[in-house]
């Protein structure tokens, strides 16, 4: 059984009560999407199909339906049921309830109105706008701190095993919730080192050691952040054919550049459009680079990346108060701008030499 040690951390860090997963019939689930009817589809994955649904009490929820084909499917349901009935906090994605009547398997969450953070990274539209880098810092820092729950709130920790992009939803203020924990796993207790088990999980996530061996660790997890921090920095997906020989896995295109800090800037999303600050850029990629190690021991701990990406945010914020006094004060005009050297475009495209 998993218990919850304590609270969670920072700002809305904490494990809220929450109300126990209710039983729908399907008859209810089918009344909520209209029959699961194809414009109520948002999507769709190796689970299933996941529809937008209005439940009698008013309340907007997304409906994922199991996929009646495989025995790992009903598993990761029974699996997701569990953990999301136990593990609550603001960080991961809140379970409301479940159906099981005959042969039909659904979930029922909150409703995520922003969708998943690869909505808004990849491919993106001519008119969508895309994530600033205070915006990604911001959904990094979420990110970590429901990691950082799973791993030291939990007793015993639980392992995510499928974090990426796609699995981290955003509400409308772009605050991150964790999502799909079908293939959670609980970690090693006592002596043991690590939870043998057969490899899952989506390719160019998973950690080299996990991938060869089955060998899962907390510190599999870590990796698979550590790719998602390379995505959020880059604006590039952790795997893409797209891309010609060489620049096709994100991690191993990514690697000579960690090398070199005069190139940091050559990875950066051209998106951005120089529109981030190279320190703060500099520390992004030195907790990346930490978190991608291949011998799993010199990658950090969740705990001490939440405490570096808390201080990337908070710096963050105080340049934008900054700017924000200097742009609304009396004497703030263009010139003044300029000859105190506060211009943003200035400002983001620090030289790394003054670092």
């Amino acid at each position: 059984m998993i218990q919850v040690k304590g609270s969670g951390k920072g700002n809305g860090g904490g494990s809220p009560k929450k109300s126990a997963a209710r039983s729908f019939t399907f008859r209810e689930l089918a009344a909520a999407t209209r029959g699961f009817r194809e414009v109520n589809l948002i999507g769709e994955g190796g689970f299933g199909r996941v529809f937008k649904g209005r439940l009698e009490t008013s309340q907007v929820v997304a409906i994922k339906q199991l996929n009646h084909d495989g025995l790992q499917g009903f598993q990761e349901f029974i699996v997701e049921v569990l953990m999301l009935s136990l593990l609550h906090h603001s960080n991961l994605v809140t379970l409301i309830g479940y159906c099981t009547d005959g042969d039909q398997r659904l979930l029922v969450y909150e409703y995520m109105p922003m969708g998943s953070l690869e909505d808004h990274l990849f491919d993106l539209e001519p008119d969508k706008k895309p994530l600033s880098w205070e915006a990604r810092i911001k959904i990094a820092v979420g990110a970590a701190r429901g990691i950082e729950y799973l791993h030291c709130k939990a007793n015993p920790p639980v392992i995510y095993r499928d974090l990426k992009s796609a699995n981290i939803l955003l509400d409308n203020d772009f605050n991150p919730k964790l999502s799909d924990f079908g293939l959670a796993k609980l970690g090693p207790v006592g002596d043991n080192t690590h939870v043998s088990t057969r490899v899952m999980g989506t390719y160019g996530y998973c950690a080299p050691e996990y991938a060869m061996s089955g060998k899962l660790t907390l510190k599999s997890d870590i990796y698979s952040f550590g790719v998602v921090l390379l995505e959020l920095i880059t604006g590039r997906k952790a795997i893409d054919v797209t891309k010609r020989p060489g620049e096709q896995n994100l991690v191993s295109w990514s690697r000579p550049y960690f090398k070199d800090r005069r190139k940091f800037v050559q990875l950066v999303d051209p998106l951005l459009q120089g529109q981030f600050r190279v320190r703060c850029l500099h520390h992004a990629i030195a907790i990346t680079a930490m978190c991608l190690q291949e011998e799993p021991k010199f990658r950090p701990h969740i705990s001490d990346i939440v405490v570096a990406l808390e201080y990337l945010a908070s710096h963050n914020d105080t340049l934008e108060r900054q700017k924000e006094e200097i742009g609304n004060s009396p004497s703030a005009s263009p010139s003044n701008k300029g000859r105190n050297g506060f211009s943003r475009r200035a400002d983001s495209r620090m030289s790394s030499s003054s670092v």
